[in-house]
């Protein structure tokens, strides 16, 4: 078999319009989850955990802010560390890869959410490839354009090559 190595073709990247449409819904799923976890914080507290409505009036704007930092870093590392997607991509059939087409690690999902707090990323995408995915050398793709080429590519390594004789 050849030592040749699939590399991703620009023609399977995801459209601006998906990768706004992928940007909308994970921010709808982030407040939802902010949402939920006050809800969660209100319960507990309703339920007589005193302290933890101690631990809140002590966190302040900067340390609410916090909190929102680690919720959102920990959304897309989680979802994308594991899934190759955030339900955003999920919904709109994009998955995130590397340049050969293949899933991206955990510390290629964290680098990604880091450097969606840099202040405009969200935009960055717009003019070409967003800064968190070319900072981290990452690609959003079409998921059944790439599980296509990927076959095609696959298929294509086995011409020539004899089947072993059984």
């Amino acid at each position: 078999m050849s030592n040749s190595t699939y590399i991703l073709d620009d023609t399977l990247l995801a459209s601006t319009g998906k990768r706004f449409l992928n940007y909308i819904i994970d921010i709808i799923v982030f407040l939802i989850a902010m949402y939920s976890f006050g809800i969660v914080l209100g319960i507990l507290i309703a339920l007589g955990m005193e302290s933890i409505r101690e631990w809140m009036s002590g966190l302040g704007d900067l340390g609410w802010n916090l909190v929102g930092i680690v919720m959102l870093v920990s959304y897309y590392t989680l979802t994308e560390g594991f899934l190759g997607r955030s339900v955003g991509k999920l919904i709109t059939g994009t998955i995130v890869v590397d340049e050969n087409g293949e899933k991206i690690n955990f510390g290629s999902a964290f680098k990604r959410s880091l450097c969606r707090l840099i202040p405009f990323d969200g935009l960055s995408f717009l003019g070409s490839r967003g800064w968190h995915d070319s900072i981290t050398e990452t690609y959003v793709v079409e998921k059944k354009s790439l599980d296509e080429s990927l076959k095609l590519f696959k298929d294509f390594q086995l011409i020539g090559v004899q089947e072993a004789e059984v």
